[in-house]
C-alpha cells in the first residue's frame, strides 16, 4: 500500500515525468517480489539493510552493472525516505550504504562534420515521413531537448514570429529555447508537409506520425539511429547524443556553461559539467594556444 501511495506522491507532488514512475515502479516492485521469495516478507516498509544487501549481492550475480545497481538502490532510499516523512519509518535503512564504484564511460558526441554532413546531404526523401524525420533531428540538435519534450511539443508552444519555443522538461518546468534560423527554415518546411498530409485534421501535438497519432519512443529512436548510421561509426548513435552533440558543440564554440545549463534544463552545474568531458580536446587546444609557453616554437 505504501508503495502506491510513495508513486501516487511522485506523479502529484513531485510531477515526474511517466517514464520514471514507471522505472520506480518496477523496481520497487521487483525489489518487493525478492523479498517476497528469500525471506517471505509481505512488505518492504519495516525491512533491514542485511536485506537489501541481500538483493545486491544477487543483482551482482546476475550481471547487473554497479551503475544499474545504485540507480536502483536509489530510488529505494527515495522510497524509506518517503516513509519517513509519512512517519511509517524513524530511520532509513541505507542512511549509511555507500554506492558501488561505477567505472565512468565518456561517450563521443556526434562530430559537427557528422551533422553537416546528415543535415545538408541527400538522405531524406520529398515525402511526409523524410520531412518529419529530418525535422526530428534538426530539433534535437538544434535545441538539446529530450527525446520525451520532443514527442510532447504542443503546436501552441512553437512560435515562429517570437523565435522561440517554449518547452516543458522534468517537474513540468518551462524553459524557452531560441529558433535559430536552420531549424525556422526547416519548421516552414514541416508545417508546409503537415498541412498537406492532413488538411482536415488538427492536432495538439506539434509532430504527428504519417498516420496523424502522436509519436512513439521507439520511432524517435530508430529514426535518429537509422539516419546517423548513414554517416557515422559510432556505437551509440541515440536521439540522447544529439543533446550531448547540442552540449558540447555549444561548448566548444565558446558558450558559458550557465547557458548551456539553462538551455537544457538542467537543475544545477554538475549535471551540465558531464559535457565539458567531450570539450576538453578543444579546451586544450585553446590552451596550448593562447598560453605564452603553450608553443614552445614561439
Amino acid at each position: 500500500m505504501s508503495i502506491t501511495k510513495f508513486i501516487d506522491y511522485l506523479e502529484k507532488e513531485k510531477k515526474y515525468s511517466p517514464h520514471t514512475i514507471t522505472a520506480y515502479s518496477k523496481d520497487l516492485n521487483l525489489f518487493s517480489v525478492f523479498c517476497a521469495d528469500e525471506f517471505e516478507e509481505a512488505s518492504i516498509d519495516h525491512i533491514d539493510y542485511p536485506l537489501i544487501r541481500s538483493w545486491i549481492v544477487s543483482l551482482v550475480q546476475t550481471g547487473k552493472s554497479n551503475r544499474t545497481i545504485n540507480r536502483k538502490i536509489s530510488v529505494l532510499r527515495s522510497y524509506y525516505n518517503f516513509l519517513l516523512r509519512v512517519e511509517v519509518r524513524a530511520t532509513n535503512p541505507l542512511r549509511k550504504h555507500a554506492p558501488l564504484k561505477e567505472t565512468k564511460k565518456v561517450q563521443l558526441p556526434f562530430t559537427e562534420n557528422e551533422v553537416s554532413q546528415l543535415l545538408n546531404g541527400d538522405h531524406f526523401s520529398d515525402d511526409y515521413t523524410g520531412v518529419l524525420i529530418k525535422t526530428i533531428i534538426e530539433t534535437l540538435y538544434c535545441t538539446g531537448m529530450r527525446r520525451a519534450e520532443l514527442i510532447q511539443l504542443q503546436w501552441s508552444a512553437v512560435d515562429l514570429d517570437a523565435g522561440i519555443l517554449r518547452v516543458i522538461g522534468k517537474r513540468n518546468k518551462e524553459r524557452i529555447i531560441p529558433i535559430i534560423p536552420s531549424l525556422e527554415k526547416q519548421f516552414q518546411h514541416y508545417i508546409l508537409a503537415v498541412e498537406e498530409q492532413f488538411p482536415s485534421e488538427e492536432s495538439s501535438f506539434f509532430f504527428r506520425s504519417e498516420k496523424g497519432k502522436k509519436l512513439s519512443e521507439n520511432f524517435v529512436y530508430k529514426s535518429v539511429n537509422e539516419y546517423f548510421d548513414r554517416v557515422s561509426t559510432k556505437v551509440k548513435k541515440s536521439p540522447h547524443m544529439l543533446r550531448h552533440s547540442f552540449a558540447t558543440h555549444l561548448l566548444n564554440q565558446g558558450a558559458d556553461l550557465n547557458t548551456v545549463k539553462d538551455l537544457l534544463g538542467h537543475a544545477s552545474l554538475a549535471a551540465t559539467q558531464v559535457y565539458t568531458h567531450s570539450s576538453m580536446q578543444q579546451i586544450k587546444a585553446v590552451y596550448k594556444n593562447a598560453h605564452p609557453r603553450g608553443d614552445e616554437n614561439k
